[in-house]
Parts: C-alpha cells; structure tokens; sequence
C-alpha cells in the first residue's frame, strides 16, 4: 500500500468509523482530532494511521470524560493525572456494571413471569423444584392496610433499585394452618447478590408446593386451604414460609387480571 492510498478524505474516514462528517468538522475546529496530510490541492487528508487515536478518543468519549480532559490526555499527557483517571473511571465502570446486572437479572425474572402465566390456570396447585433467591425482608403486619400505604412504606425503607424486581410477602406456616392468611410476618424483594445484612433471608432451592390464583386478592384463603388439602392427601410436609408473589405487578392495571403466585417449602414426607 503506498502513501497516497492511505490518505482519506473526510468523508471517507468519516464512513470508514460510521461516524457523521459533522463530528470529524466540529474535533478538527476544537483542535481535538484533525487530518495530518495537506494534498496539492489544498485539500487535507486523514491517514489510516490516525483511526486507533479516533476509536482511543471515542473511547473516552463513552466513559464520559470531557472534551477538554480527552485534549489534555491526548496533546498535554500527565502520568499521574491519567492514572488517577483510570482509577476514578473504572470505579465508574464497576458500578455501572452491577446496575446493568441487576436490570438484566429483573427483566429475565419478568420474563420468567409471563412464561409461567401462559401457562398456569386459577387454582392451579402444582409441585415444582425451585432455584434458591436472596432475599431483602421487612417486617410489616398490614392486614388492613391499602396497597397504596403497603407501598409508601416499601418506598420510605427501600430503594427503587431494591424493589424494582417486584414485592411479595411471606408469613409463616404456623398461622397458615391456624388459618390466620392475612397476617403477614413482613415484605420482601428478590435481590441478586447473597448480603449478610438485616432483614437478608434466602429462600432454598428445592421442591415447593405452588398455587396461583388469578384475579383479586379476596380468594387467597380459599387457595390456601385447597393447597393444605393439596399436602394432606399427598403426604406432603410443608415446612418454613409461605411466600406470596404478584406475577403480573408490571403488565396490567386491572385487579380481575392479577395472577398470584404462592410457593410453600416442602420438606421429606410424612
């Protein structure tokens, strides 16, 4: 290849890094990146050479760095400063990364979601083997409360980044079979890393005995008593919790839409 040959006109750098001619005018007018040939004609020329210190400049620019801070990196280098940017950025990044984790991790659970209530009818009883989930918990005994006080609540000791994948509630197998289903022992939200902290509980992996009920929340109780006829006339002994979860929270308005979904432990039989 010869010398001529790796000369680009703006244009052409411009198509060669799918980037708009604007962009190449607006460095070359800043003094941030500019052509390094001068033609004959007057006309000036990019070289291949100059495409690695464009992308490293784009780089830059997506991690966010200013314009006058990428000039001062690429005309006036300081070690030191470069190196206690990088440090800053990749701090930056690390954080970034968890929070594009932890979206990915909700959106695969809504996805999981909307499968599972394709496919589910109302009382729909059914044993199923559960992954285990970390879980963030809040006592809260709200058997009168409204779902719009429940959820004040979860916004005055939550963040939006904790309670995003959804909430449900637990309340224990004591009073399942005392029949006391509306006193709940406290709210949770899945998390997705293992915290040793208060109010941190994990839910084992495992069998669980599930029931969904679709429509409002009034005919809980009648679930509830069939899934304990359920592990009686199956020999089932159900152990722990008994968690409580909206399926549906993120795709409708409507109460009679509503599919809840209830998971019991099951331990060895009887």
């Amino acid at each position: 290849m010869n010398q001529e040959t790796m000369r680009l006109t703006t244009a052409q750098f411009a198509k060669l890094h799918n980037v708009n001619k604007r962009t190449l005018h607006y460095y070359d007018y800043i003094g941030l990146f500019f052509p390094c040939h001068k033609g004959e004609n007057g006309y000036r020329y990019y070289d291949y050479s100059q495409s690695i210190d464009f992308e490293y400049i784009r780089m830059l620019k997506e991690i966010n760095l200013s314009i006058e801070e990428i000039k001062d990196f690429i005309h006036s280098f300081d070690e030191q400063k470069f190196l206690e940017t990088v440090s800053r950025k990749q701090k930056e990044i690390d954080t970034e990364i968890r929070k594009l984790k932890a979206v990915k991790s909700v959106l695969n659970q809504k996805r999981e979601h909307l499968l599972l209530c394709q496919q589910i009818s109302d009382m729909h009883i059914e044993i199923a083997d559960l992954k285990e989930e970390y879980l963030l918990t809040v006592p809260y005994e709200f058997e009168e409360d409204s779902p719009i006080k429940v959820f004040k609540y979860i916004q005055s000791v939550w963040s939006p980044e904790q309670y995003r994948a959804g909430v449900g509630s637990y309340l224990s197998l004591d009073k399942i079979q005392a029949g006391e289903f509306n006193k709940y022992d406290g709210l949770y939200t899945v998390i997705t890393e293992h915290r040793k902290k208060n109010g941190f509980m994990t839910k084992p992996k495992g069998a669980y005995l599930c029931g969904y009920l679709k429509g409002g929340w009034g005919r809980l109780p009648e679930l509830y008593r069939k899934m304990l006829s359920y592990a009686d006339e199956h020999k089932l002994r159900l152990i722990g919790y008994s968690f409580e979860r909206d399926l549906t929270d993120y795709t409708i308005a409507s109460e009679k839409e509503y599919i809840t979904q209830i998971m019991i432990k099951i331990g060895n039989n009887i």
